[in-house]
């Protein structure tokens, strides 16, 4: 079975933006040298979501994990999401994908997130 990480930010106008997320996939796919490691975008910029996951299972991955870059489960989780997967999952029911939950939802993060910005806080 092949396999495949996508990590998904929202995307933006300013091509600056882009530039941590670019880092982030970097970061990943060192640490897991084996896997495959893809960024993908809701919205503004490429890869598209849809093109990013049709890309993969043409190319006979057949399990993607997808991690959402966003802080919040709100409506682009909740909503735009499930809305855009369902035609994947129609032309691709053989692919088992998986979606992480939002990052302020994993407390290891949210503990992480608390003590860099007490450490802000505390700086002179």
């Amino acid at each position: 079975m092949s396999s495949a990480l996508v990590l998904l930010a929202h995307g933006a106008r300013d091509p600056e933006w882009r530039a941590p997320f670019d880092a982030m996939r970097r970061e990943v796919a060192q640490r897991l040298p084996d896997a495959r490691v893809e960024l993908a975008f809701l919205e503004l910029m490429e890869p598209r979501l849809e093109a990013a996951l049709t890309c993969l299972a043409e190319e006979g991955v057949t399990r993607i994990t997808l991690a959402p870059l966003l802080l919040a489960p709100g409506g682009h989780l909740k909503q735009d999401l499930p809305a855009r997967l369902e035609g994947f999952f129609r032309r691709f029911p053989h692919v088992l994908l998986r979606v992480t939950p939002a990052l302020g939802e994993v407390q290891e993060l949210q503990g992480a997130i608390a003590e860099w910005v007490c450490a802000q806080y505390c700086r002179p």
